[in-house]
């Protein structure tokens, strides 16, 4: 008795009589090159990732509908013709693969794996979107021969990253901690390592007058550095602000970032400067990066010369508002001369462009510490934050406003970005200090102030903050190193705080302090919430409400602080007058 084949066996040999299996390795070629298609074309046109997915769902589907139809018919000479069952075959039916069927099976044999050949081989250099999420854009080099453009370039460095800022789905370094590197001879990946990026932009200026020349090189750093593109870009300089878009969307394009639709909208923004006025701008930006009054005052003068060439460019105006605000903040300039300087241009900046980032973050710290209005400052600098998630500083303002809430959770969240964003920056490190301090973790917030003054050891506010940080840890020798910064005493009286720091504890010495100020205070200003903040802390509690009402009347512009833990105002909270002044500020109660 013959064997009879079994039920598998028979199943395959119809499968391969019906043409099955040589449909479906043409289906397979040609879905794979689709495939592979999509997974190049999809992300330069910034199609959603999603599309990749559905691509893949349809090709499956349509293997499933290619098995069906292919088992139930046939293409023949005669055209597409039902398959006849095995049982209805006769011997002169079983015709001969076509040397087509032949020819079109091997053809997609060969792509599929040469495809996936292809694939194994360049995996390595392969990435997908998400791969990576934080960049830096470090600072350019001048290849143009003149120095005297270094303002000029350095002020193309902080409008990229201002611009490819804007975009929210990837973390892009800030200006000062990319800076940082400027001129270092560290290589992509030590640099990648110590702020935590995933790629490195670098950018040359060849060339810089009425035409600009750059050439761009994204490097992924993860391990080995690998050049990712490179590109040479040559554009008139009034369109310098479009080049600033081209180069996001091409870095965006190439690591596959998916992009919103308000992404888009600013990509496809059409913008012009005035080459003379952008030119005044970036100077008045170069001088006020050195915060001296003498460079602040020629600030001034460039940024009313860019407004004097364009009077319809918002930038100008914020930056004329900006450096009012500093000098007013910096003792440079009375409030009262330097505010409605600030408020006109402000609103001026603000009429002219309300989706500048720059105004709204303006507006928003007037309105939470000039104005007292922390309703308005929250307003501000959300919008800022919309309209530049990647702005450290308006994230470490925010922070603070949001402790002057007595939201405590969400600022430690925005201080903790802030710090990712700007990890080199000494002022955004000595800021997040007080809102760790707010938290209740001060060990961790002297840590951030050290790091802080430790990166600039001439930074006033990081010594101002250590002075009171470094009392609450109990940490003698920073204590010392902050009063010695901060107060002109003589270097008897220093000896002597540190001598009963050392022998007696820190109140005693803070209590030597105080006295020491209290007999400078007929010559010298002191900021009455600072002087509070030192009362509480050796237990002149009288002394701190008078300071309290003080700065109430004196317009203090940290009176929004009063409730927050980096004070320490608690044993004023059962007073009246402290309460009333909360409710004056419209402060939430403490612990409420």
């Amino acid at each position: 008795m013959p064997n009879k084949p079994g039920r598998l066996v028979r199943f395959w040999e119809e499968l391969k009589r019906r043409n099955v299996l040589r449909s479906l390795a043409i289906y397979a070629g040609s879905a794979f090159v689709i495939l592979e298609a999509s997974t190049i074309i999809f992300p330069r046109w910034n199609f959603p990732d999603w599309s990749i997915d559905l691509v893949l769902w349809l090709i499956i589907l349509g293997a499933v509908i290619n098995v069906f139809v292919s088992w139930f018919y046939d293409i023949t000479s005669q055209g597409i013709e039902k398959t006849k069952p095995i049982q209805e075959v006769s011997d002169s039916d079983n015709l001969s693969v076509s040397k087509g069927w032949k020819v079109a099976t091997f053809l997609s044999l060969v792509v599929i794996v040469a495809l996936v050949v292809f694939n194994l081989v360049t995996s390595g250099g392969n990435f997908k979107a998400g791969d990576i999420k934080s960049l830096v854009v470090l600072p350019f080099d001048n290849f143009t021969g003149d120095d005297q453009l270094e303002y000029f370039v350095s002020g193309m460095h902080a409008s990229l990253i201002g611009d490819m800022g804007k975009l929210g789905g990837w973390n892009v370094k800030s200006r000062t901690s990319s800076n940082a590197f400027k001129g270092t001879d560290m290589t992509i990946p030590e640099i990648a390592a110590q702020l935590g990026v995933d790629a490195a932009l670098e950018t040359a200026v060849m060339c810089l007058g009425d035409t600009i020349c750059i050439q761009v090189r994204l490097v992924r750093s993860t391990g080995e550095e690998e050049e990712l593109f490179e590109s040479e870009y040559r554009e008139e300089k009034s369109q310098v602000l479009n080049l600033y878009n081209m180069i996001t969307r091409k870095i965006a394009n190439e690591v596959r970032l998916e992009l919103s639709p308000d992404d888009e909208s600013i990509l496809s923004e059409s913008r012009r400067v005035d080459k003379e006025a952008y030119d005044a701008y970036l100077m008045g930006l170069f001088y006020w990066d050195k915060l001296s009054q003498e460079s602040l005052e020629k600030a001034l003068e460039y940024f009313n010369k860019a407004i004097e060439i364009d009077p319809g460019w918002a930038p100008a105006y914020a930056g004329i508002a900006q450096v009012w605000l500093g000098m007013a903040q910096m003792g440079f300039a009375a409030p009262e001369t330097a505010l409605p300087v600030v408020m006109e241009n402000i609103s001026m900046a603000t009429e002219i462009d309300p989706d500048y980032a720059d105004s709204h973050y303006i507006q928003a710290s007037i309105g939470t510490w000039v104005e007292w209005n922390l309703e308005k400052g929250e307003k501000e600098f959300l919008t800022a934050l919309k309209l530049n998630p990647n702005n450290a500083m308006a994230r470490i303002y925010y922070a603070h406003l949001l402790v002057c809430l007595q939201r405590t959770d969400e600022a430690v969240i925005q201080g903790q970005k802030a710090v990712d964003l700007d990890p080199l920056n000494p002022l955004v490190l000595a800021l997040n200090g007080v809102v760790l301090s707010c938290a209740d973790q001060r060990e961790e917030a002297l840590e951030s102030i050290k790091k802080a003054a430790s990166i600039d050891p001439f930074s006033f506010f990081a010594h101002h903050v250590m002075e009171f940080a470094s009392f609450d840890v109990g940490d003698v020798d920073a204590f010392i190193k902050a009063i010695r910064f901060i107060f002109p005493l003589d270097e008897k009286v220093f000896q002597s705080i540190e001598k009963s720091a050392r022998e007696e504890g820190l109140k005693t010495a803070y209590e030597k302090l105080v006295t020491q100020l209290e007999g400078l205070m007929s010559s010298m200003f002191f900021v009455p919430i600072h002087m509070a903040n030192r009362y509480i802390r050796i237990g002149q509690y009288e002394k701190a409400m008078e300071q309290v009402e003080l700065g109430l009347q004196v317009h203090d512009q940290n009176m929004t602080y009063l409730a927050t833990g980096f004070l320490k105002l608690d044993p004023l909270y059962k007073d009246p007058r402290f309460m009333a002044i909360m409710k004056q500020l419209k402060l939430p109660k403490p612990g409420g």
